[in-house]
């Protein structure tokens, strides 16, 4: 293990992970690396959160502030959610312990575009940073450090952090040393110089991290390996939506609308995403790319098969089998993955100007087009808004998927109102289930409905749809986007007191 920290000042500082832990104070404000269960810190989360199970049973008040790039994994999130040990969250999660208690109000959550969170933290707006715990593959001889399977807001938290703690883990191969790109920052906040990527693929500065040796208070060794779960086979459902995605984007480049190797695809996380990504093998396209948050195993397929030419991307987000292939494929992938801060990877200018294709999930949609990514029955926190908007509201085509019903049928994912809004319709141009497709470029918000509601909408939903627009066509006190207020959102109530959304 010597040989992944080169540097005679870090190796001073090597230190167990629990008196690293126990450096850290009631109220200290901590920035974690991690982006979707990749690149986190395991072993200091964990024996902090026992240090603080430890001080609550004796009666002694502990919280801390936890801020990271995106989810993490049950080392850092479950454990200090169980602990009762986060008293403020930001700026995405998907851990059911942080989940739980963020719904029941024991955590303060703050839920904010993945793009925005560090211009908001170097303006100081988020407060200060007392310390960063960041993952690292290796500390150079002269303490410059390799990133591990994420970058999100790493370097963000090292530059802000008063002190620091790294975690060395040799479970991530060397070989993943030079997949990295981390421009410098600018600290001139009057003008901020353009981003120069014109292509996924172009790099624009260091593979390393940076910290000035002085800032680092330990050096944690550790060999564990990232939340990495097996994915499911994409369902039927995935399947159907993906299959609607490919044949309309098919269309466009019969049309003229699109070139035959499309444009940067960004897509989320989860079945969707990978029935789609497999359905660009199958149907035969060629020279693609990415400029996109996470990379899964099935664009990581395509990226090594060839199909995939050049991937940008803040993350992996690997199965098991996959992630243990990452020494050999990390060798294979060189030259065609970039792994960048998150503030590049979802930055709007970019997203703009490379004019992505964004194919993102959401829990449900209005039939005028308002979506809602986050809140179910308009309050319970599921995970975050993420990097949604920053690529729905900038990507050339955007598209938001989702099943037309789930738990059994009981709730419509397709509504009158939706009652929390993360994307309006300003920003959704289509929206795919499995039961079809609706574009709805160029559309007025009744021409908008008419649509959504005969592609998208459930059958057994479909009339009660129908029959809620043409009454509030006669109804509203407006014409332009017409709702009965009384019962627009009569269709989750029902579903809180009676279990289904069906009307009677």
């Amino acid at each position: 293990m010597g040989s992944r920290i080169l540097s005679a000042r870090h190796r001073a500082k090597i230190m167990g992970a629990e008196e690293a832990a126990s450096l850290i104070n009631h109220g200290d404000t901590i920035g974690m690396s991690g982006f979707t269960g990749s690149g986190y810190p395991k072993a200091v989360p964990s024996a902090l959160a026992a240090r603080i199970r430890t001080k609550h049973a004796r009666g002694e008040d502990f919280r801390i502030n936890v801020w990271t790039g995106a989810s993490t994994g049950p080392e850092l999130n479950g454990a200090l959610a169980q602990a009762n040990a986060i008293g403020f969250r930001l700026p995405y999660q998907s851990d059911p312990d942080c989940r739980k208690a963020i719904n029941t109000g024991m955590v303060q959550y703050l839920d904010l575009h993945l793009g925005n969170v560090a211009a908001m933290a170097r303006a100081g707006c988020l407060g200060k940073l007392d310390w960063a715990i960041i993952e690292v593959v290796k500390v150079l001889q002269d303490g410059r450090l390799v990133p591990s399977t994420s970058v999100g807001n790493n370097q963000l938290w090292l530059d802000l952090a008063q002190r620091v703690i790294l975690e060395v883990n040799s479970w991530h191969p060397e070989a993943l040393e030079g997949l990295h790109d981390i421009p410098t920052y600018s600290d001139n906040i009057s003008c901020v110089p353009p981003i120069p990527i014109s292509r996924p693929g172009h790099r624009i500065g260091s593979p390393y991290l940076t910290c000035p040796a002085e800032k680092i208070a330990a050096v944690v060794i550790t060999n564990t390996p990232d939340r990495n779960t097996p994915f499911s086979k994409p369902d039927k459902t995935s399947q159907s939506i993906a299959a609607h995605i490919i044949d309309f984007l098919q269309h466009e480049i019969h049309n003229g609308r699109l070139p035959a190797h499309l444009l940067p695809l960004q897509t989320g996380v989860g079945n969707i995403a990978n029935a789609v990504m497999a359905g660009f093998a199958d149907a035969g396209f060629e020279r693609l790319s990415a400029y996109t948050e996470v990379i899964q195993d099935s664009m990581l397929e395509l990226i090594l098969c060839g199909i995939i030419r050049q991937a940008s991307a803040t993350a992996f987000s690997l199965s098991p089998d996959m992630a243990g292939n990452m020494p050999v494929i990390a060798r294979k992938i060189r030259g065609s993955v970039v792994l960048r801060p998150q503030d590049i990877s979802n930055h709007p200018e970019v997203i703009r100007r490379l004019r992505c294709i964004a194919i993102n999930a959401m829990i449900e949609a209005d039939i005028y087009g308002n979506v809602n990514s986050t809140c179910v029955m308009g309050s319970y926190m599921q995970n975050g808004i993420g990097g949604s908007a920053d690529f729905a509201r900038n990507a050339s085509l955007s598209f938001f998927v989702s099943p037309s019903t789930i738990n059994n049928g009981t709730i419509s994912c397709i509504v009158p109102m939706t009652p929390h809004v993360d994307h309006s319709d300003h920003d959704v141009q289509i929206i795919v289930t499995e039961q079809g497709i609706a574009d709805l470029r160029g559309l007025a918000p009744v021409q908008r409905a008419r649509r959504i509601i005969t592609a998208c909408a459930h059958p057994d939903y479909r009339p009660a749809l129908h029959d809620y627009l043409e009454r509030a066509l006669r109804y509203s006190y407006g014409k332009h986007i017409p709702q009965l207020l009384d019962e627009a959102l009569m269709w989750h109530r029902r579903w809180m007191t009676t279990g289904t959304m069906m009307p009677t």
